[in-house]
């Protein structure tokens, strides 16, 4: 009996600590901001369990307060080194010098939004859109890149001076100081809506829109730093009229979603050297109305207490 004994407690320890590991390596839950046009009512959500099949979590999860147009597009969201979720994102259409910030630890409750100016030197600048936020792993800080246009600031191509984007960037390490804006990345032609993304130690990939009036769709650029230099962008990947990429990493494969908006749809493309595409729109589903936002991970924990609050919509 008591070798019996012995055994059962054995399995049970066995038991226990196996249901212990399960438990801290669960797998987390995708996250995808968006917003709904015309972009007055603020932060949608939706989840996903494999990365490709998106359930919608509805909204809005945090109304714009800030910016003179009282809109809330782009959102961009990290989860950062405190376990907090950082999100900046459009204030403006037109005007303004910046974007806006807030923090939450459960996408429910949120900080006090700010007004972060970043382009307050450049008194003529047209526009601040989409900021993206990158975490630098190297230097631990996190690097935050959007378009401007600042007339007659570049050589004019084939835009207009009030269309010729560039793009600029600051960084932080804390979202309370942030470093002199500088520019970020310039092709030679307009451009927005860029995503940065680490492959592997030293390897970096820019996924870009070239926004000049015949391309305005997705290519690739390539550099061995964060901030650049980048290598001249790549031919187009995606179709006439599409924007917003965003970056999910997978079983060490990239799956770079975007807003295909000359045809009204989503599409997603699969690649594992970002050189060679393979399109697999008809393998995701999103959302009806899903607009230009980013990919990030939640707890299980985290999701159901979105699920809760998406019962309150």
């Amino acid at each position: 009996m008591r070798i019996k004994s012995r055994h059962t407690r054995t399995f049970l320890l066995l038991l226990i600590a196996v249901l212990v590991m399960s438990c801290s390596t669960e797998k987390d839950i995708y996250l995808f901001t968006s917003f709904r046009e015309p972009a007055t009512e603020g932060l949608y959500l939706a989840y996903s369990e494999d990365g490709y099949h998106w359930e919608d979590l509805e909204g809005p999860y945090l109304k714009p307060q800030i910016g003179k147009s009282g809109i809330m597009r782009d959102p961009s969201i990290i989860k950062g080194k405190d376990n907090m979720y950082h999100m900046v994102w459009t204030t403006e259409w037109r005007g303004g010098t910046g974007f806006g910030y807030a923090t939450s630890k459960d996408l429910i409750n949120w900080s006090e939004q700010q007004y972060i100016p970043v382009m307050a030197e450049e008194p003529d600048v047209v526009n601040v859109w989409a900021p993206e936020i990158f975490y630098d792993d190297v230097k631990d800080r996190y690097i935050i890149i959007w378009a401007s246009t600042v007339p007659f600031k570049f050589e004019k191509g084939i835009e207009e001076e009030d269309n010729n984007h560039r793009m600029y960037y600051t960084t932080t390490k804390d979202f309370k100081s942030f470093t002199d804006t500088k520019l970020f990345f310039n092709p030679g032609y307009s451009v927005i809506d860029c995503v940065l993304v680490k492959m592997a130690m030293g390897e970096y990939v820019l996924v870009l829109k070239d926004n000049t009036r015949p391309m305005r769709n997705l290519k690739i650029a390539f550099s061995k730093s964060p901030l650049g230099p980048f290598s001249t962008s790549s031919e187009p990947f995606s179709d006439f009229l599409s924007e917003g990429p965003t970056v999910l990493q997978q079983n060490g494969e990239w799956i770079i979603y975007f807003d295909n908006y000359g045809a009204k749809d989503y599409q997603a493309v699969r690649t594992s050297d970002f050189q060679e595409f393979e399109n697999i729109s008809d393998e995701i589903k999103l959302p009806d109305g899903h607009k230009h936002g980013t990919i990030t991970t939640i707890s299980r924990s985290i999701l159901k207490g979105l699920l809760n609050k998406k019962d309150q919509f």
